[in-house]
């Protein structure tokens, strides 16, 4: 099975393409996707999206994993991820490939086995269970790549998951 993880933002989008097979993992690509700050915020949507639509074409993953808005205290912020969120499930959903969402907390759970977990903490485990050299940066890359370790454990688990239909 062929995950494609991402970890939404608008300036910085970080995805993991990993393959999923007899409960190990192999890396096959992992990167960001930036956007210009001093570009409209439409035209930064409109790069998130064909960036995102390039990477599933490319790759052809059977699944993705998105992480969940993590709302904290700034609002401007808050709602300008959740628009690349939107172009990025856009982008998923008009390729017709399920898509999983998966919240911080769950993804820490996933990896470290504790939700409660580090940002380094979490980082390290993905560096080890996909055995690479080093954390992959930007910060954004190593969270896709969890992203998709979480659900390739997930799925596992389960054998089936549920589409979250509630977007």
């Amino acid at each position: 099975m062929r995950i494609l993880g991402i970890d939404p933002g608008y300036a910085i989008l970080g995805y993991g393409i990993v393959d999923f097979d007899n409960n190990h993992f192999k890396v096959i690509d992992y990167g960001a996707i930036t956007t210009d700050k001093d570009q409209p915020m439409p035209e930064r949507l409109k790069d998130l999206y064909s960036g995102i639509s390039n990477i599933i074409d490319l790759y052809r993953p059977d699944m993705t994993a998105v992480e969940e808005l993590f709302f904290n205290k700034n609002v401007k912020t808050a709602i300008l991820v959740a628009q690349a969120r939107g172009a990025v499930i856009t982008a998923v959903t008009n390729k017709d490939i399920p898509l999983f969402e998966y919240t911080p907390l769950q993804i820490k759970q996933a990896l470290v086995g504790y939700g409660r977990a580090e940002k380094n903490q979490v980082q390290q485990m993905v560096k080890v269970i996909l055995n690479l050299d080093k954390v992959p940066k930007p910060d954004d890359v190593a969270d896709a790549l969890a992203v998709a370790v979480c659900h390739g454990n997930s799925y596992n688990a389960s054998g089936v998951m549920r589409v979250n239909t509630s977007i």
